[in-house]
């Protein structure tokens, strides 16, 4: 992808002392916003470098307005080492709220006034600090590695930056607000390669996309979008049946 402002500016940040590092909003510090891949492990550089060279059209056909309408967010991919090793952690959304309810996705959110710049560090604060509110994760224990372009969710008219992290220090998750998260979970990768729990959504309105039938969950729309491109361009993605299909009702 093209370097973006975010890349750039909190890039120098890797280099200056943080012992005296402050924060500027919410509950993330300054010091959790530097994107770096310094003691990344191995296996995530596949990913780390795919984030780096793919554009937009590679990731999704639903792309920002170039008007600039459409709300702010970000969204934390959050990749762990688990007991069976590689991970992705996710969350389910509450089956009250208004917008993707009931839907397994990753940790995040909209943009507040106090996340700052929308170009520059206000997605990386953003990801973190919904992560935070939404599954309890300590962002401390976050390395931030890569941030992919602004995708579009045209249902919900959300202007989503999907930021790349490596869980160097594993804190315990769960569900912080029964209103807004059903569960919070992990799957391990090796289950989101695997042929057999792959299949493609079909909306009643028509769209078709990638699924994924793992932790008693559909992983479907933008979220499963972003997986199955990251699975492709790591080079981790494994040949399944793109004719299962999983169809979808109108609540969806």
């Amino acid at each position: 992808m093209t370097q973006t402002h975010a890349d750039t500016d909190t890039d120098t940040d890797t280099d200056t002392d943080t012992q005296g590092a402050t924060q500027t909003g919410g509950g993330v510090p300054d010091e959790a916003l530097a994107v770096t891949t310094d003691g990344l492990p191995a296996w995530l550089d596949p990913v780390a470098s795919a984030a780096r060279s793919v554009r937009p059209q590679q990731l999704s056909r639903f792309l920002p307005p170039e008007s600039g309408a459409g709300r702010q967010s970000a969204v934390l991919v959050l990749f762990g080492d688990g007991e069976r090793g590689p991970e992705l952690l996710l969350m389910e959304r509450s089956g009250t709220l208004r917008s993707h309810a009931g839907q397994p996705s990753f940790p995040g959110g909209a943009l507040d006034p106090e996340d700052g710049d929308q170009a520059t560090t206000g997605p990386l604060r953003a990801a973190l600090r919904e992560a935070e509110e939404e599954t309890g994760l300590d962002p401390r224990g976050v390395q931030l590695f890569g941030v992919l372009p602004r995708l579009y969710i045209p249902v919900s008219s959300f202007v989503v930056t999907p930021v790349l992290g490596w869980w160097r220090v594993p804190s315990p998750v769960g569900v912080v607000d029964p209103a807004e998260t059903a569960r919070v979970f992990t799957v391990p990768v090796a289950d989101l390669t695997d042929p057999a729990n792959r299949a493609t959504a079909v909306h009643p309105s028509g769209h078709h996309g990638p699924a994924f039938l793992v932790e008693s969950a559909l992983v479907w729309g933008f979220t499963a979008g972003v997986i199955d491109r990251i699975l492709h361009y790591a080079g981790w993605e494994r040949p399944w049946d793109r004719s299962r299909q999983v169809p979808l009702d109108w609540r969806a």
